[in-house]
């Protein structure tokens, strides 16, 4: 894995506020100033950090505060120029640092094999929300051949990833970011073509390897990442446990765990999705926050892809959620994790070397990348 990439993550609410101006768009501006690479501003549909407070979309008030996660992908200078700024705002909320591997123009399979041996890869590609593939397209993968601009390349690329035999894909809609350093901000009245997405896969590191070159002959100007991660069950098929994890690395830095959940929200217990079971439960057993995301297209295990139809009374869209916590409290969180997804959906687990919360009732952690070297 190269460490001359970091990815940045910060949860916070949408009505988070520095002065008079909100912690997204301060955030969305300080990527901008920087130039950032990769950044994507999505907007959740439900979740709750440190003062317990739930925030979602099902309450539709004037005053609706949803979550917010903010994620920046560049160099490791640059990232911590970004930081350096962020951290002058002093807002409440959840700060990750996590090592990534940034690739940008002709893709190939050496990229991954350097990467993750013995470990499955979660590739994150970033889009343009109504960015076309070429017409060429690709041999094989729908939506990618035909006339120019006939394909949007988010469903491509998914349908890419599913012919490949990738574990699962999401699509989550930004409302704001950058792309290859140039802001892209959703508007009122505006095509808002530019604004960049996310298509967030899981699979095995070959396959994602095998992938690359098509995603590479696809898009026109292919901007993704590349981390390493652990599938722990899929379909509900437990397949592997979560990292084993000390809390602190041989220098005493801590040491944290990213647990996330792939479902639909179609998918449900007692009548109520997934997600809403989940959250109800971490925050009943105390965990310090979660975040979920609703995306727009995708697929998990051996579902064909989808997303909504106007002919359906129920939503088919993937749902996401992640839980970052220590490794001790991740296991307890991984156990409620696994009694909720018996027959369905997607679990990973991930380490996180940098992590720093505040809130009403919590401040801790640091952002001194953590050496995982020894952990791998």
């Amino acid at each position: 894995m190269s460490d001359e990439h970091l990815k940045l993550t910060v949860y916070f609410g949408e009505r988070d506020r520095v002065g008079a101006q909100s912690v997204a768009d301060a955030l969305a501006g300080i990527y901008a100033a920087h130039r950032v690479k990769a950044s994507v501003l999505l907007r959740g549909i439900e979740g709750f950090g440190a003062d317990r407070l739930l925030r979602t979309d099902r309450r539709l008030t004037p005053s609706e505060d949803l979550p917010l996660m903010a994620i920046a992908v560049d160099t490791a200078p640059r990232i911590q120029a970004v930081l350096a700024d962020a951290g002058a705002l002093r807002f409440g909320g959840l700060v990750t640092l996590e090592r990534a591997q940034l690739l940008t123009g002709e893709l190939d399979d050496h990229d991954v094999s350097a990467t993750a041996a013995g470990e499955a890869v979660k590739l994150t590609v970033y889009l343009g929300r109504h960015e076309r593939v070429p017409g060429s397209g690709v041999r094989g993968v729908p939506g990618s051949r035909g006339r120019p601009g006939a394909g949007l390349a988010y469903k491509a690329v998914v349908g890419l990833l599913r012919s490949r035999g990738i574990a699962g894909a999401t699509v989550l809609l930004g409302v704001d970011g950058t792309v290859h350093g140039a802001r892209r901000r959703a508007r009122f009245f505006a095509s808002n073509a530019e604004v960049p997405l996310m298509v967030i896969a899981v699979g095995d590191r070959q396959g994602i390897a095998d992938a690359l070159p098509a995603l590479g002959e696809l898009l026109a100007q292919p901007l993704m990442t590349l981390e390493r991660v652990r599938v722990c069950k899929r379909d509900g098929v437990a397949l592997a446990d979560p990292h084993d994890l000390p809390e602190t690395d041989p220098a005493g830095l801590g040491i944290w765990q990213l647990l996330t959940v792939y479902t639909g929200e179609q998918s449900r217990i007692d009548g109520r999705p997934i997600n809403h079971h989940l959250l109800a439960g971490l925050r009943q057993a105390g965990a310090s926050g979660a975040t979920s995301m609703r995306g727009i297209w995708g697929y998990h295990g051996d579902h064909d892809p989808h997303g909504d139809s106007l002919w359906q009374l129920r939503r088919r869209v993937p749902v996401l959620t992640a839980v970052v916590d220590t490794p001790q409290r991740s296991r307890q969180w991984f156990s409620l994790i696994d009694g909720l997804t018996r027959h369905t959906g997607l679990v990973t687990s991930e380490m996180v070397p940098a992590f720093r919360a505040t809130g009403s009732e919590l401040t801790r952690g640091g952002l001194r990348i953590a050496n995982l070297d020894s952990l791998r």
